[in-house]
């Protein structure tokens, strides 16, 4: 799929579906106070500088110099949402830092702090890591990315990196990717799993096009192999609440689902369908072991190839702004390994559908595709551009919840 940037629209969906990680459209204007340290070189103007399967720099941006002027070692940091042995998200997070820092050696000093809460918080925890010498932060929960929007402003000379956001600056890049190609992959799993015109849960946390886009992508997968069946959703409105999680995945086992699967942080999902001998779907890391009697498969990430070339890119003082959005094509994506429950055919007709997905990123969404309300949202034979993927705002035909209000 053709990479295109953010448009207005994108800005605009997002802070009216969660409005307490909001932007601007002159946040998403190009940067032009540099202080002294900063590189004028335009992005672009010559080969010398940052380049990336699958990033676009950002318009108008420069190179931003921010390694340490005596050459000794960078130090980069990492801001995590939930704690490192989460079993998901921010340990896989984490594990993208070890592997910058083992990659690297004495050449980067990498350090995290964890379990810190969206909001104001968040600038705090900035401030101390710039004053603790870091010239490279990364931010790895959409609630952030107010506070890194302040604090790019506020620190010029650092370079922000910000995962699953939709603002740029010219010292704050974007980084995530195609997570609903692969939860397309998994929906595959999951209803091949559940009996014909069967229910299927799933425990997600916030009504964002990005939690969104991944869910009606969940769906179609499940239509793939269960055209019958239906997707009942419970919001949690949290990342990483172990308690909440599970509670959430029992009213759904209560209720009768066949199969279900988990978009947050925790496997709390996986110990609740463990009970009842429920398939499960999880999210962000391979649970095959600990849970191969249910276990389907999940949507995974691999966060360290791409934080290493930024780290890189910075060292060789060629850090620029930009966009990355990964996919099945540069192995940012992935599915994980399958468990017992899996068929070879399904096995089988997941590769197949992964090897039409590498080459067409988002192919699943190929109209015409159907709002709840009936609304035609994807045209026939159309694929949706890279911005109306990002401004997902609605749940597709088969999903029998509503979105929570906005």
């Amino acid at each position: 799929m053709k990479k295109f940037l953010k448009i207005a629209t994108v800005v605009t969906a997002a802070a009216l579906i969660f409005a307490a990680c909001g932007g601007s459209d002159e946040d998403s204007a190009p940067d032009t106070t540099m202080a002294g340290a900063t590189d004028t070189t335009m992005a672009g103007e010559t080969s010398d500088v940052f380049t990336f399967t699958n990033f676009t720099p950002f318009e108008g941006g420069t190179v931003v110099k921010c390694a340490p002027a005596d050459g000794s070692a960078l130090k980069a940091a990492w801001i995590y949402v939930g704690p490192i042995n989460d079993g998901g998200w921010t340990q896989t997070h984490n594990a993208g830092r070890e592997y910058v820092q083992e990659i690297l050696g004495d050449k980067v000093i990498t350090t995290y702090k964890e379990n810190v809460p969206e909001g104001p918080q968040v600038e705090i925890v900035i401030d101390d890591l710039v004053k603790d010498g870091n010239t490279v932060i990364f931010g790895t929960s959409f609630g952030f990315q107010d506070a890194f929007l302040a604090s790019a402003a506020k620190y010029p000379d650092v370079c922000f990196e910000f995962a699953t956001g939709y603002t740029q600056k010219n010292n704050m890049s974007q980084f995530y990717g195609a997570s609903e190609d692969t939860k397309y992959l998994s929906g595959i799993a999951a209803g091949a799993e559940a009996p014909e015109g069967s229910e299927i849960g799933v425990v997600a946390p916030f009504a964002i096009p990005e939690v969104i886009r991944g869910l009606n992508g969940f769906v179609l997968g499940v239509q793939k192999v269960n055209p019958t069946a239906t997707v009942k959703v419970v919001w949690t409105n949290t990342w990483f609440d172990p308690a909440i999680e599970r509670k959430a995945a029992e009213s759904l086992i209560s209720a009768g689902v066949k199969a279900i699967a988990s978009f947050q942080d925790s496997p709390a999902t996986g110990e609740a369908a463990k009970v009842k001998g429920i398939g499960w779907v999880g999210y962000d890391s391979d649970q095959s072991e600990a849970f191969n009697d249910i276990w389907l498969t999940a949507s995974t990430y691999d966060w360290g190839p791409y934080e290493l070339a930024k780290i890189e890119a910075a060292i060789e003082g060629k850090w620029i702004s930009g966009d990355y959005y990964g996919n099945l094509s540069d192995n940012f994506i992935s599915i994980a390994n399958y468990g017992a429950k899996v068929t070879q055919e399904t096995k089988d007709l997941i590769a197949s559908e992964r090897e039409r997905l590498t080459a067409n990123p988002a192919a699943q969404f190929t109209g015409p595709i159907t709002a709840q309300d009936g609304t035609v949202k994807i045209a026939e034979g159309a694929i949706p551009s890279y911005g109306e993927l990002m401004s997902m705002d609605y749940q597709i035909k088969g999903i029998t919840t509503d979105l929570p209000q906005k």
